[in-house]
């Protein structure tokens, strides 16, 4: 790993595009207001649309958050912009001029650059063969780091093809395939919860786990956007990649160090050991309008074809069969349009042996993504007093009420452009992870969009997703457990000890 030095020049592709705008320029100024990025740096905004530096700055500034005017105004500073196109020379001739003309009053520092690539996909390959006909450093000690969005392919074969367009012109160790999910707090932490704990360590097995979910859930429909979503569906948008990034280190083996290589040669040895996924071990579904015909269905989207079978939820079972797993089922579930927005991870655990015991509920260890990030476990105790009697309830830790308000928590893009900046792979896909995860999920994909009896079950907008969910989760062995009768501090027991 080598961290960028004190100068530096960060080049934003699709400077005007809403990407940029809402998560890109907003994370550097992130790293910015909290002095992980130098004052010394330059950022250039490159894209086609014919942008004064007055209109650039203003459309950058509106998603700013937090700081004083005089952070934001030097933040602003460092932002310059280069209109040209994707496809020309002229446009990167100019942006490598910027580069050396910045460089040129370093010359005792090495060329170092970051693109970010903030792009649609089908504009990756000429964009990066332009970047490397005219924007690669020309020393020798220079140092290129080209940040790619995903979708990274549509199935295994455009996976592939993206792959073998850009493996000619960038190394593997100067591109970071940025999944955002890798860069949020809970996710960063679970290579910390699970092998800094004994507690957890010693039972992340099958012997003890009796299943594993990772749930994603959004509160709103497509709005509009349908004729977009309806080429990709909940599973390629999510699953495929969100999820199953959280999944892999929910249940790879230890690392031998933080190295980066090591944790992602980890994760790649357990998703060789998933099995292929079951089309028949699926629930699928679509929304509807909501009960009260407030919120239109999937279908109302007038980008969408009426008879669109486009899936927005789905629950799916994955078994792996190694040392570790062998046995526990695992449920992946995405949905738009429902009750709530929230990630969550469930690990729920084998009940206790029988005997002093009749009637007990399981343990249960919740992992909240978003929002309001809370790690909690839940535990049986005697209900305080004379009872005897056991309840369900909470060893709890929620970020917010445990660190101070004004402890920094980076979000997910600033945390994983401040990884760039220090070349943390980490937190990356590499090539042969996603050529794995490609494998298990296209014959997946195949067979359900291939069938024309295909079940989607209707959903209301609003609602907790496809009816089947309870059943469904119970069949691959998930115990609903009763809320407590005794939360304290926040409520007192209402059961009388008996005599």
């Amino acid at each position: 790993m080598t961290a960028f030095g004190k100068y530096y020049t960060i080049v934003i592709l699709g400077a005007s595009g809403d990407l940029a705008a809402k998560k890109t320029f907003p994370a550097l100024y992130g790293l910015y207001r909290e002095k992980q990025l130098s004052r010394d740096c330059q950022i250039i905004g490159y894209a086609r649309s014919d942008l004064s530096p007055e209109k650039f700055h203003d459309k950058i500034s509106q998603h700013l958050k937090g700081g004083d005017d005089e952070t934001k105004k030097g933040f602003l500073k460092l932002c310059t912009y280069v209109r040209g196109q994707y496809d020309t020379d002229e446009g990167y001739q100019k942006l490598e001029k910027r580069c050396t003309d910045y460089e040129s009053q370093h010359s005792d520092e090495r060329p170092e650059r970051l693109f970010y690539l903030a792009l649609p996909p089908s504009q990756f390959t000429e964009v990066c063969e332009h970047i490397k006909k005219n924007v690669y450093p020309k020393k020798d000690n220079g140092i290129i780091r080209v940040v790619i969005e995903k979708p990274f392919g549509h199935d295994l074969k455009s996976a592939r093809e993206l792959q073998n367009s850009i493996a000619p012109l960038f190394s593997e160790e100067e591109i970071y395939r940025i999944d955002h999910y890798l860069g949020k707090e809970m996710v960063k932490n679970l290579l910390v919860l699970r092998f800094g704990n004994e507690l957890f360590s010693g039972v992340w097995n099958k012997s003890h786990i009796a299943l594993i979910q990772v749930s994603f859930k959004e509160p709103f429909g497509t709005e509009g956007r349908g004729g977009y979503f309806d080429t990709i569906g909940i599973i390629r948008d999510v699953m495929q990649n969100h999820l199953l990034q959280i999944l892999t280190l929910l249940t790879m083996d230890r690392p031998v160090s933080f190295d980066p290589e090591a944790v992602r040669d980890e994760k790649v040895k357990v998703l060789k050991a998933f099995d292929t996924i079951d089309a028949n071990d699926v629930l699928v579904g679509q929304y509807d309008k909501s009960e009260d015909g407030k919120k239109p269905s999937y279908l109302d989207d007038e980008t969408v074809a009426k008879d669109s079978k486009c899936i927005t939820y789905c629950a799916m079972g994955i078994k792996i069969h190694n040392e570790r797993w062998d046995g526990v089922p695992m449920v992946l579930r995405a949905g738009k349009a429902l009750d709530e927005g929230k990630v969550e991870i469930r690990i729920q655990f084998k009940p206790v042996a029988r005997g002093m015991f009749k009637d007990i509920h399981r343990n249960e260890l919740v992992i909240r993504v978003q929002p309001d990030e809370a790690i909690y476990l839940k535990i049986n105790s005697k209900i305080p007093g004379v009872s005897t009697e056991t309840s369900l309830t909470d060893l709890d830790l929620t970020y917010s009420k445990r660190y101070s308000k004004d402890f920094w928590i980076p979000e997910a893009y600033e945390s994983l452009l401040r990884d760039v900046l220090h070349g943390n792979h980490a937190n990356f896909v590499r090539d042969d992870e996603l050529d794995v995860s490609w494998k298990l999920f296209t014959p997946f994909l195949e067979a359900l969009e291939n069938d024309p009896n295909l079940n989607l079950e209707k959903y209301p907008y609003g609602s907790k997703g496809p009816k089947g969910l309870r059943d469904f989760l119970t069949k691959h062995g998930y115990v609903f457990n009763e809320p407590g009768s005794y939360q304290w501090p926040l409520t007192e027991p209402d059961v009388k000890g008996k005599i």
